[in-house]
């Protein structure tokens, strides 16, 4: 097999490539190995090295121009709590813990709640709801539900929903409930491209699902509405200029009702 032409020396290789082009020369090196070694040299991306190289390799900001322009939606899941309260409560060895472990061994459905999230990408508002599953048919409710409360909230046509790529979203079900919507999702194994949500999820995690002890699955569901009025109306927001998210919602929705008159 001919050996490839070389790159000239302002170009990354791969770990592939060098790994290759080292075994070549008589060096035996796996790829895992000139990986970690890249990693360790910040060598890892090829901003690193190469800054004035291919300039759509180097991810864009996505920016939003009024409200429902972009609709970010996803799914994050979470452990069940039991009656009683689970590991965080009892600690990890409890008889609660062990409980909780076998009906996540026994599947994803009796071990795990799902909370289904969108965020409208210009002023973040965002709707949340606690479900059993991530089925296309759970997923096209959550979506009319979404719908009808960003209607609400001054958001009466959304443009673009955007999710990854997830069974659920690539189902047929959910591309006839868009109702005339653009579906964009994103490009797998990049997260970023759904930055907005995936930040959410962060706030979530942080300032709701681990911020206190629960004592059951009720009990998480029924202060989770009430921690999503907190975060929409009362917390600060950076990317809203230190405003909740409500309040920025209504200076775009004057905006554009500006817009028209």
């Amino acid at each position: 097999m001919p050996r490839p032409v070389p790159r000239s020396p302002d170009q990354k290789w791969s770990a592939s490539r060098i790994a290759y082009e080292l075994q070549a020369e008589g060096h035996s090196v796996s790829r895992r190995t000139v990986s970690r070694l890249l990693l360790a040299l910040g060598l890892n991306r090829r901003r690193f090295i190469d800054p004035s190289g291919d300039t759509n390799r180097i991810p864009r900001k996505i920016t939003t121009s009024r409200p429902g322009h972009m609709v970010h939606i996803d799914v994050k899941k979470v452990g069940r709590i039991s009656d009683g309260g689970g590991w965080r409560v009892h600690g990890r060895g409890s008889s609660q813990a062990k409980t909780v472990e076998r009906r996540k061994n026994r599947g994803a459905r009796g071990g795990y709640v799902y909370l289904h999230s969108a965020v409208d990408g210009f002023s973040r508002l965002a709707y949340t709801k606690a479900l059993p599953d991530e089925r296309s048919a759970t997923a096209v409710a959550f979506l009319h539900r979404a719908r009808a409360w960003f209607a609400a909230h001054g958001i009466t046509c959304i443009e673009r929903v955007v999710t990854d790529n997830g069974a659920c979203y690539r189902a047929g079900t959910f591309a006839r409930s868009l109702l005339g919507a653009r579906h964009q999702r994103i490009t797998p194994y990049t997260p970023r491209h759904n930055g907005k949500v995936e930040r959410y999820n962060r706030i979530i995690a942080e300032e709701f699902l681990h911020a206190r002890r629960w004592l059951s699955e009720d009990q998480r569901r029924d202060v989770l509405g009430v921690w999503n009025i907190h975060y929409n109306y009362h917390r600060p927001h950076g990317a809203a200029g230190g405003n909740p998210p409500a309040q920025q919602l209504r200076a775009g929705v004057t905006n554009v009702l500006a817009s028209y008159s």
